[in-house]
C-alpha cells in the first residue's frame, strides 16, 4: 500500500519563508505534496531558491515580496497567494522580527516596528487569508510564536511581548474560526539552528561550539527547521483534527528543566524525604 502524502493537493502560504524556519517549513509542505507560496521581505535569494527547488521536482511554488509592517502589503500578500494558488487551505504565519535591547533604551520606532510586523501584519494577513477557507468550510492556520512567550530573557521585553500576544491571538481566533471549519493552533519553537544564528555569533566574535551547546538540552541536540516543518504539517492535517487553539512547545525539553537545579544528567547527591518516606533512611 502506498502512503498518500499528507498535504497532497493543498494550497499553502508561509510568511517569512526566505530563510530559516519559514523556508524549512515551506519546503516540508512541498515534499508532502502541497503547492506553496513563499513570502520574503529581504531574503529574495532564499525564497527564489526554494521555489526553484520545488519546481525542479515537478511541484508548484512562487515567491512574493511584502513588508508586513504595512497593512496594505500584508493584505496584498495574502491575496496574491490566493490568486496564484486558486484558493488557500493552510496559512503558516512565521514572519517576525527579533530584537534585544535594554528596556529603558527601546525607542517608540523600534517598538512599533516589532509590533507592526509580528502582530499587526500577521493579524491582517490572516484576516484576508481565511476568506477562501471560510467559503470552502475548512482550513488551518498555524502561527509561529516562541519560547519567549513562556520564559524570560533580559533585553527581550518587546519581542517577548509580541510572542505572548500571538499565543492569546491564537486561542481567541481558534474560537471564532472553529464553527467555520477552520482550525487555528500555534507552535512555540525553542532553539532552532538557522543561518542568522551563525551570522550574529560571528559578528559578536563568539565561537559557537555546537557539540557543547546541545548538551544543555534534554533532547541532546539543537533543532533544525525540519523539526518545526513536520509539526506544522501535523497541525495542518486531519491527524490533528481534535487540536484547537493550542500552542505546542517544540524545544527539545528546554522548558521542562527547572532553573538552578543543576545538571539534569547527573544523579542527585542530596536525599530529600528521609524520615518521612520509607526506604530512604532516617532523618538527621
Amino acid at each position: 500500500m502506498t502512503e498518500t502524502r499528507k498535504m497532497e493537493g493543498k494550497r499553502v502560504l508561509v510568511t517569512g519563508s526566505g530563510t530559516g524556519i519559514g523556508r524549512g517549513v515551506g519546503l516540508e509542505f512541498a515534499k508532502e505534496g502541497a503547492s506553496v507560496v513563499f513570502h520574503y521581505a529581504h531574503s529574495e535569494a532564499g525564497a527564489r531558491g526554494a521555489v526553484d527547488e520545488i519546481k525542479a521536482t515537478g511541484g508548484k511554488a512562487e515567491a512574493f515580496k511584502a513588508n508586513l509592517g504595512e497593512i496594505d502589503e500584508a493584505k496584498g500578500l495574502a491575496q496574491k497567494a490566493i490568486d496564484f494558488l486558486g484558493g488557500l487551505d493552510v496559512l503558516v504565519n512565521n514572519a517576525g522580527i527579533t530584537m534585544n535591547k535594554p528596556f529603558r533604551e527601546v525607542t517608540p520606532d523600534q517598538f512599533n516596528t516589532l509590533y507592526n510586523v509580528n502582530i499587526r501584519g500577521m493579524f491582517f494577513v490572516t484576516q484576508t487569508a481565511v476568506g477562501p477557507m471560510v467559503e470552502q468550510g475548512k482550513g488551518a492556520v498555524v502561527n509561529l510564536t516562541s519560547g519567549h512567550a513562556f520564559s524570560g530573557m533580559t533585553e527581550h521585553t518587546v519581542y517577548a511581548g509580541t510572542k505572548a500576544a500571538i499565543v492569546a491571538f491564537t486561542r481567541v481566533l481558534a474560537l471564532e474560526m472553529a464553527p467555520l471549519g477552520i482550525r487555528v493552533n500555534a507552535i512555540a519553537p525553542g532553539w532552532i539552528l538557522v543561518e542568522n544564528h551563525f551570522k550574529v555569533m560571528e559578528q559578536a566574535g563568539v565561537k559557537f561550539d555546537r557539540e557543547k551547546a546541545q548538551l544543555i538540552l534534554p533532547a541532546g541536540f539543537i533543532g533544525d527547521p525540519w523539526d518545526i516543518g513536520r509539526l506544522a504539517i501535523f497541525l495542518a492535517s486531519e491527524d490533528a483534527r481534535y487540536i484547537v487553539g493550542q500552542t505546542i512547545i517544540s524545544d527539545g525539553g528546554q522548558q521542562a528543566i527547572m532553573p538552578q537545579t543543576g545538571d539534569f544528567r547527573q544523579r542527585r547527591t542530596e536525599q530529600w524525604g528521609q524520615g518521612y518516606v520509607s526506604g530512604l533512611g532516617t532523618k538527621n
